[in-house]
């Protein structure tokens, strides 16, 4: 067995400036998957808009899985090689900025999709290559503190993409905002990369290490459940709760949803270092059951934001172990790879969602009313199967370490 070497470090690695394009990233979604995908689908295609929405977001998630498949291992490539992972990171950056402009000013259907699909390709360039940062420059037992930012960043950058998104009046501006937060994201961490120098690297060759299936099977169905929630907000707030300003309305509650995560994400991360961390993803979907079922069973505005801040505490809980977890498990020899694959769980669960959910509602001859709490429903179960999957893992309570 035989390792690449590195440089000594030229300063301390700060797990906030590496997660910085994470934020970034995170804005797009949180304003395109829970929010403009919804609206702009409804605007330019209003004839059943709940079924063309699923057609949508399950081609750009097909592209974003098949990419991240394929970058992964030219990224290990170059990292065996004494390299690190910029200039996919670069790459990526530039193409999801032209990505976010082409999709707020496409006047078509049509070329919504293509700019989704264009959008999905770019970003993911970044993407799948940066799953890999938090193993790259921190040891497996400090996972959890890093993984902790990587999860309230996420969650704060999802909250201003859905700021935007909701408060911003032109799709012009939406787009130069959340473009101009892509960019600062990856001007921080590209900068921060530059003076630091990765942990050494094993290039002995890729074994599928185990438990690794268990986490992938249970990460994607817990994130099927996640889009599921996500996709149908919208269509809740505005077909079930029947609000007169849905885009506006469901903003506010994915805001609330992301700020109580980063804050759920915040908590988690010295837990997910000191406990069993399935132990920690399970409090954290328990949460966000019981959320799920007062959405279904309440129907009522007054309950709405609370019920979303206790989603989103439960939610960061689960992303601040679930990143703990993949650190944990995936070889680190060929992390982008692995991250890659292990990432389709998320990507594919783009697809599955709102394609599971679609036959479902087409087989429920459910009215419009009623669509969305079948929807709902069926992301409870998918929760609840994800949370009983993950004690099929093996215990990985984790050593203590320091930050170095």
């Amino acid at each position: 067995m035989t390792y690449a070497t590195t440089n000594m470090r030229a300063s301390t690695v700060s797990a906030a400036r590496l997660a910085a394009l994470w934020f970034g990233v995170q804005a797009l979604w949180g304003a395109l998957l829970g929010i403009s995908l919804q609206a702009r689908t409804s605007a330019l295609h209003p004839h059943d808009a709940v079924i063309a929405y699923g057609q949508i977001a399950t081609l750009g998630a097909l592209t974003a899985m098949v990419v991240q498949v394929l970058v992964g291992p030219f990224s290990d490539r170059r990292r065996r090689a004494g390299g690190d992972r910029r200039p996919f990171l670069i790459v990526g950056t530039l193409f999801g900025i032209a990505g976010v402009i082409a999709f707020y000013l496409a006047p078509t259907f049509a070329l919504l999709i293509a700019a989704t699909i264009f959008l999905q390709f770019g970003v993911n360039i970044a993407i799948g290559p940066y799953q890999a940062i938090i193993p790259d420059y921190f040891e497996p037992a400090n996972a959890g503190i890093a993984s902790s930012w990587m999860a309230a960043l996420q969650s704060a950058g999802n909250a201003c993409g859905a700021l935007a998104a909701t408060f911003i009046a032109t799709p012009l501006g939406v787009a130069l905002v959340l473009a101009a937060l892509l960019a600062l994201g990856a001007l921080i961490t590209i900068a921060h990369m530059a003076h630091i120098a990765p942990r050494a690297i094993e290039t002995a060759a890729f074994r599928v290490p185990k438990g690794a299936l268990d986490l992938f099977i249970s990460r994607a169905i817990l994130w099927i459940g996640f889009y599921t929630i996500l996709g149908y907000m919208f269509f809740y707030v505005r077909d079930t709760l029947q609000i007169v300003t849905p885009v506006r309305t469901t903003g506010v509650v994915i805001l609330i949803f992301t700020i109580t995560a980063a804050i759920g994400a915040a908590l988690s991360g010295r837990p997910a270092d000191r406990l069993d961390r399935r132990l920690v993803v399970n409090i954290g979907t328990a949460l966000l059951t019981i959320a799920l079922i007062a959405f279904i069973a309440l129907r009522h505005v007054d309950t709405l934001f609370v019920t979303a801040a206790l989603a989103g505490i439960g939610w960061g809980a689960f992303l601040t172990a679930d990143w703990a977890l993949g650190c944990a498990i995936l070889p680190r020899n060929a992390m982008a790879t692995a991250m890659g694959i292990w990432n389709v769980a998320v990507a594919g669960s783009q697809i599955v969602a709102p394609a599971l959910a679609t036959a479902i509602l087409l087989l429920t001859h459910a009215s419009s009313s009623e669509r969305p709490i079948y929807a709902l429903g069926l992301a409870t179960a998918e929760v609840v199967v994800g949370s009983i999957w993950i004690w099929r893992l093996p215990n990985l309570e984790p050593t203590r370490g320091s930050l170095g």
